[in-house]
């Protein structure tokens, strides 16, 4: 394609994204759940389409030699399947933000002002590797009154485009605009670079993926992005922790899901409890097969870990190998985290209640755990329903962006007569 051609395309998909918006803003929840119900009802219809289309991504990756840890990530099977119709069926259960009245007051004059919470407009998602991001992303902007533009990797290209034929099929059959949900057919990457630059057109992209594809995305951009470059994620162990609770805590944080952004990459150690529990702790982490990069305190309390290097401070792994380093207290903690960390997720464990306020109040972290795993760091477990991604940015959203995050709020002001003197 040429450039132009490339501008075009990407302004014809704004400029429908923009009008769908407009459309579907006013649309009651008894509707968009209704569509949202519906797409669940076809997407399990339609479930061998979905997977021939899928062994189509899975017989190219593997043609290319894809690692198999992606390949899982691109997979779909019959249980993937029913797992998003479920997924669209639980959004639909949700609760609708828009319209809600988040606050009133009376002013002096007798004017009520209130703010009403609206959506952003037209959010534009780029994402990496799982088809089942098509699903989640169009059902939450549905339901938050978004339209959305879906351009997912091109490693997963024709399960993308099946899953989203199925929802704007499913659209069609209701007052839901079907340029509501758009999915991005090019695999060209001049298309991207186009898109963003459509600050008319899209109000927010939502970059999901690795390090890399965020920052090539605020590279480029014009329009407002939702930065999430990684997650270094620590626990902090005090003094007076519960050891047997910070080893089920450090366990889970670490292995129960390494490679996703809320598991935990860097151990802190009070050295007054190290001795004690750093032998125990990383004998149950190498039993579930991690490997310990220590700094040199660590090293020399248990002698046949690897010592870390300067980098590994600063590393998202997302793999089962982790960092640990003894600490002098929790000021040393918190000046490590602010160092090496990314503000996305930090726990300390500990029975100081002072000690656990002040952790709360200094770390500045997109979501701050007391006596908790990392990995609680999720729109589901969190009580959101669900979540389009994680944001470490501050403005809109910091942490995990469910349906509320999707919505902006506008003043609304009651009269009866007033003029302003």
């Amino acid at each position: 394609m040429s450039k132009e051609t490339l501008q075009q395309e990407a302004l014809r998909l704004g400029r429908q994204a923009k009008a769908a918006s407009r459309k579907l803003a006013p649309i009651d929840s008894a509707e968009k759940n209704r569509a949202l119900h519906l797409m669940a009802d076809r997407i399990e219809a339609r479930s061998d389409f979905l997977l021939a289309e899928n062994k189509k991504d899975l017989d190219g990756a593997q043609a290319a030699g894809l690692s198999s840890a992606l390949l899982d990530r691109i997979a779909l099977d019959a249980s993937r399947v029913q797992g998003m119709a479920r997924g669209l069926r639980d959004i639909a259960a949700l609760p609708d933000p828009v319209r809600e009245i988040v606050k009133m007051w009376r002013r002096p004059n007798g004017l009520q002002v209130g703010r009403m919470r609206i959506p952003l407009g037209v959010i534009g998602m780029i994402y990496e590797a799982r088809p089942n991001v098509t699903a989640d992303a169009a059902a939450l902007c549905l339901k938050s009154g978004n339209a959305v533009i879906l351009r997912g990797g091109s490693e997963a290209h024709f399960s993308n485009q099946a899953i989203a034929a199925v929802l704007r099929e499913a659209c069609a059959e209701t007052r839901i605009p079907v340029d509501a949900v758009q999915v991005v057919q090019s695999t060209d990457h001049g298309l991207v670079r186009e898109l963003l630059q459509l600050e008319e057109y899209i109000d927010l992209v939502i970059p999901r993926g690795g390090e890399e594809l965020i920052r090539a995305v605020i590279g480029s951009a014009k329009v407002p992005v939702i930065k999430h470059y990684k997650g270094v994620c620590h626990v902090y162990v005090d003094a007076d922790a519960s050891l047997e609770m910070a080893e089920r805590i450090a366990l889970n944080a670490k292995v129960q899901r390494p490679s996703v952004c809320n598991a935990m990459e860097t151990l802190l150690v009070h050295e007054a409890i190290a001795g004690k529990f750093l032998p125990s702790v990383v004998a149950k982490l190498r039993d579930a097969g991690v490997e310990i990069r220590g700094c040199e305190k660590s090293c020399a309390l248990v002698p046949d870990i690897k010592r870390a290097a300067e980098e590994d401070w600063s590393t998202e792994y997302l793999d089962l190998i982790l960092s640990v380093r003894v600490v002098r207290d929790m000021d040393h903690a918190i000046e490590h985290i602010e160092r090496y960390g990314s503000e996305h997720t930090e726990s300390i464990v500990t029975t100081n209640y002072q000690r656990s306020r002040e952790f709360i109040d200094r770390v500045n972290s997109s979501a701050v755990l007391v006596n908790a795993s990392t990995r609680f760091n999720d729109g589901g477990e969190l009580g959101l329903g669900a979540e389009i991604g994680i944001s470490t940015s501050k403005i809109h959203a910091f942490g995990p962006m469910g349906l509320e995050e999707l919505t902006t709020t506008k003043f609304v002001v009651f009269g009866d007569g007033q003029i302003r003197e």
